[in-house]
């Protein structure tokens, strides 16, 4: 065999390799979680405190973002019908005009949230930071996770991993169906998780000091 086709059959093989790698990872992701997926108010268990992760709350063309509209409603029904009574709302701040957790407050107060309810995570830059933070900086171990379906099975693993008793709450809307470029970083993310918990032992890029909620 020429050198160019053993390059060839090594890179074919790995490509082989990452894939059943990829199917594998996402499949313990899923499901190791999904029982822990409600999609109906009245089932979700009660938890004091959800937590909101962040999203732009206007997509890059600057129309709403469906996807954001959809957790604050979401977050403020919960509160309203008494399954939380606290929100913390976890997102990225990295500069003056972009600031996730001011969004999603203001949004959530117009949906009648009180600001005593709500408390702002300015360092959820990633997944991993939010749910982290959630336990170690505002001192929760039983959360309820507010965010899209396909983003909630990585959400409540890393949930898992730092023994957070969560649960998450989706409500699918067939309106905000993501596309399919959403499903496919969600696949590699799903895979990154993995290896940030189980072998890069990937920590909070900020943590800072306890700021725990009294409820």
């Amino acid at each position: 065999m020429s050198f160019w086709g053993k390059v060839w059959r090594v890179g074919l093989s790995s490509l082989v390799l990452l894939a059943v790698l990829l199917l594998i990872g996402n499949w313990w992701v899923v499901e190791s979680t999904e029982k822990k997926v409600f999609s109906s108010y009245s089932e979700v268990p009660v938890n004091k405190v959800g937590l909101v992760l962040g999203t732009s709350s206007r997509l890059w063309n600057g129309s709403p973002n469906p996807f954001f509209d959809n957790r604050m409603k979401t977050a403020a029904d919960l509160y309203k019908i008494g399954k939380i009574s606290h929100i913390i709302v976890s997102g990225d701040n990295r500069t003056i005009f972009y600031n996730e957790p001011i969004e999603m407050k203001r949004a959530l107060m117009k949906l009648g949230v009180p600001n005593s309810a709500i408390t702002l995570d300015y360092a959820g830059l990633r997944t991993l930071d939010s749910v982290i933070r959630s336990k170690e900086i505002f001192g929760q171990d039983h959360i309820t996770i507010i965010t899209q379906p396909f983003h909630s099975y990585r959400a409540l693993f890393i949930s898992d991993y730092f023994n957070i008793d969560a649960v998450a709450l989706v409500v699918r809307e067939r309106q905000q169906e993501p596309t399919v470029k959403v499903y496919v970083r969600e696949y590699f993310a799903r895979a990154k998780a993995i290896l940030d918990l189980y072998i890069l032992k990937t920590e909070p890029r900020h943590l800072g000091e306890k700021e725990p909620i009294a409820i």
